[in-house]
């Protein structure tokens, strides 16, 4: 059985973290700290077992970033690999998981010194991200934070590069809500743009991420984006395109598919089917459907179904699944047959009733038809 992921945090950790904070000032209460963060740590899961780390920094440490900062730059251990590993908590000083503490008490203490606190969280994130601790500057301060983050965005360590466009995602997963960004990302834009053709793929991921971020709430600038960004772009950064309108790709949103270089398909559809239409939860639902080419070159084209699940209100809503990316050559048939297994997830209350499978291509419904479900 796999090692509880909350263990990244555990009392021999927060002993080397005491060992190595005191050593870098002698005043430092070791003992305290180690009581304070190990306090009923068992019962705590990994984000809980963080905080209390952070608040047991608060309460040992020196509330001066002035003073405190040196002591955590002292402490740290060697950065991370290139390629984006963070947990080297065997090595000599403090890196991987013992950083997420850290860049949160930097954020705590440092609210009012920004310059001052991005200077200890931009060698914190050598070691492991500080996007997280970031945050709160932003939204205090976001024309401070992202004249920073445009400096980060020309570093030559890559953790610091991505740190510029992670840290300003808007709806960075688990990370507070940059509701200024969600509603004008103009500010986050010229970051993406200079990262866009970055050497490392560790970089150019983070940037697709912010600009799927992006994309949930402005689609049609995205679509330009992806417009712009494709004219004479290298393998690579048709990867991050593509990467970073997965999202609207799968919604079929017309000006990014089209940007995308997936036009109106010339084509015929026939012998859409099911192979029955009266199904029991946990069944497979088999389709079957004909798509024959009526243009004389080949088109690129991305087939989608969409199942329509019934709501607890009798409505239906629709689910967009991957079903086959690739080409259409001129004149060629092509034969798709699909098994769907509607089983039982934690995520989705099914309703008894009828339901739908809908064929999409390029973003256009081909065909529709329903079927029952019983529970």
């Amino acid at each position: 059985m796999p090692e509880p992921f909350k263990n990244f945090f555990n009392i021999p950790l927060i002993e080397k973290m005491a060992a190595l904070f005191g050593a870098a000032d002698p005043t430092f209460d070791q003992a305290q700290f180690v009581e304070l963060a190990t306090k009923d740590f068992e019962a705590l899961e990994l984000k809980q077992r963080s905080n209390q780390i952070r608040d047991a920094m608060v309460a040992t440490l020196p509330n001066d970033i002035d003073v405190a900062g040196p002591i955590l730059v002292q402490s740290l251990g060697p950065e991370a690999p290139v390629d984006g590993g963070t947990t080297q908590e065997g090595a000599k000083g403090l890196s991987g998981f013992a950083i997420m503490p850290m860049a949160d008490f930097v954020a705590e203490i440092g609210h009012d010194e920004i310059d001052k606190s991005f200077a200890v969280l931009e060698e914190l994130t050598k070691r492991f991200s500080a996007e997280f601790a970031v945050r709160p500057f932003i939204i205090a301060n976001p024309d401070a934070a992202m004249k920073q983050f445009a400096r980060w965005a020309t570093h030559d360590n890559p953790h610091v590069r991505r740190l510029a466009s992670e840290g300003c995602r808007p709806l960075l997963p688990w990370g507070l809500r940059i509701q200024q960004f969600v509603k004008d990302p103009t500010p986050i834009l010229p970051i993406l743009e200079k990262l866009k053709d970055d050497p490392t793929e560790y970089v150019r991921r983070s940037v697709a991420n912010n600009i799927n971020d992006i994309a949930k709430n402005q689609p049609e600038l995205v679509a330009q984006i992806a417009k712009q960004w494709l004219k004479g772009a290298d393998k690579n950064r048709e990867r991050l395109v593509r990467h970073a309108c997965r999202t609207l790709i799968k919604k079929g949103h017309k000006p990014t598919l089209t940007a995308l270089g997936y036009g109106e398909i010339k084509a015929d559809f026939n012998s859409f089917q099911l192979k029955a239409d009266q199904l029991k939860l946990g069944e497979n639902l088999n389709f079957s459907f004909e798509l024959e080419s009526k243009s004389d070159v080949a088109q690129p084209i991305i087939l989608d179904y969409a199942i329509y699940f019934k709501m607890a209100n009798g409505s239906l809503s629709p689910k967009v699944f991957k079903l086959k990316t690739g080409t259409l050559d001129a004149g060629q048939k092509m034969q798709v047959e699909k098994a769907h297994k509607i089983k039982q997830i934690t995520t989705r209350t099914f309703y008894a009733g009828e339901h739908a499978i809908e064929i999409l291509c390029n973003g256009e419904t081909l065909g529709r038809l329903s079927f029952d479900l019983a529970l």
